[in-house]
């Protein structure tokens, strides 16, 4: 049974100040920004749950298929906008946060912004390089952070994408945090060439075995100056991923996590039902991570940020324009018309490259979109979860 090994993880592999601390800042007051958000929904409002920040667009890999331009000059989100972002989500009860880059362990300010805001839960997704043993003292010391390392298969697989050594490298770091009972995530992106690898027994076994108490599981999407169109799903293979996810759900003692189907089996994207934004290093309030062009900075309003995004058209339009087409990846079936939307809106490219083109040079694929072949979440702990939990924390339910 998954339910009494898991409950024994949870009481014996994580800290319990921590687990307590997790347990109120993530998911209790994240339900709170749940019906705050479906009250605001109700009257018409439109301000997220949730939000995705870069920090930075350095970073120390440089990982094939990456959307984030790391060459030339770097830039870092200035930390009086940072503060705006997390100051003005919380008069909107909204306390939880996913801070991203580039690397976001190479940001100058990580730890005063983390030691600032006590009263808020942040998950760091990071390529796992960084985890000395000072930098996760201070992550068990503050309590308020869940790291979120991406690797992306077995030591072969992830390296060919991120670079030799990484996986090693990483592994090192997850037995830090293990060693200090700290709670955090593994993120694997699933690609066309790794999909028979990251959806196995032996996968997820490997990181229990580690300490991890959740998977995050994305699936590839080509973007950037090298998009890598090899790395890419067919139908079939998605079809197959949603499978695989229900049966080893039903497995292993340990969170599994998707952010693409609701607990009926539907296709649905966290930008078009408002539930988050994406704010980049210069201060501009994006769609999502992989889309790197804003109309909305921070600055605006006089740092008033619920009404620059409550009364921004281009958010509200991209809304409208997913629902005229798909309850999927508008990036991955709709990049031609995408790039018409996003330049008739006069969103600007924040990328540092030319990411109109590259968006418009992009062929239609299949998303995780799939009429006629939905299948529902089969086991009742997952149905509660995407309900009530994660991702939305009952948004969908």
């Amino acid at each position: 049974m998954v339910i009494p090994r898991l409950t024994w993880r949870l009481m014996t592999e994580i800290s319990p100040r921590l687990a307590l601390k997790g347990g109120y800042l993530c998911a209790w007051k994240g339900m709170r920004a749940v019906w705050a958000y479906k009250r605001r929904l109700k009257k018409g409002e439109l301000y997220p749950p949730f939000m995705f920040i870069a920090l930075t667009n350095k970073c120390n890999l440089r990982c094939h298929g990456c959307w984030v331009e790391k060459e030339g000059v770097g830039y870092y989100l200035p930390e009086e906008q940072l503060d705006t972002v997390i100051r003005e989500g919380k008069k909107q009860h909204a306390h939880y946060y996913t801070l991203l880059g580039g690397e976001p362990m190479m940001y100058p300010k990580l730890w005063n912004v983390l030691e600032k805001h006590r009263d808020c839960y942040f998950q760091i997704i990071t390529n796992g390089m960084l985890f000395t043993e000072r930098n996760v003292a201070r992550i068990r010391e503050l309590g308020n952070i869940t790291p979120l390392i991406s690797l992306d298969g077995f030591q072969g697989n992830n390296d060919k994408r991120r670079g030799e050594g990484v996986f090693e490298a990483a592994d090192e770091g997850l037995a830090r945090l293990k060693k200090n009972k700290i709670i955090f995530g593994i993120a694997t992106t699933i690609t066309g060439q790794n999909v028979d690898e990251v959806l196995t027994d032996k996968y997820l076994q490997h990181f229990i075995d580690r300490g991890a108490l959740y998977i995050w599981y994305y699936v590839y999407r080509p973007m950037g100056a090298e998009p890598h169109p090899e790395y890419c799903v067919s139908k079939e293979q998605l079809i197959e991923i949603r499978r695989r996810l229900l049966k080893l759900r039903r497995k292993h003692p340990i969170f599994i996590i998707d952010t693409y189907w609701t607990a009926e089996g539907e296709a649905f994207c966290p930008a078009a039902t408002g539930m988050g934004f994406h704010v980049n290093p210069h201060g501009g309030v994006e769609i999502c991570p992989a889309l790197s062009f804003a109309r909305d900075m921070i600055t605006d309003n006089n740092g008033d940020l619920y009404k620059t995004i409550n009364e921004s058209k281009f958010l509200r339009g991209f809304q409208d324009f997913v629902h005229e087409r798909t309850k999927g990846c508008v990036i991955l079936e709709n990049p031609q018309e995408l790039r018409d939307y996003i330049g008739g809106a006069g969103a600007k490219d924040f990328s540092t490259r030319d990411a109109f083109t590259e968006l418009g040079a992009g062929t239609p694929r299949n998303s995780h979109h799939l009429p006629g072949d939905e299948i529902p979440e089969d086991y009742w702990l997952y149905r509660f979860l995407k309900r009530q939990v994660f991702f939305g924390m009952g948004a969908h339910g």
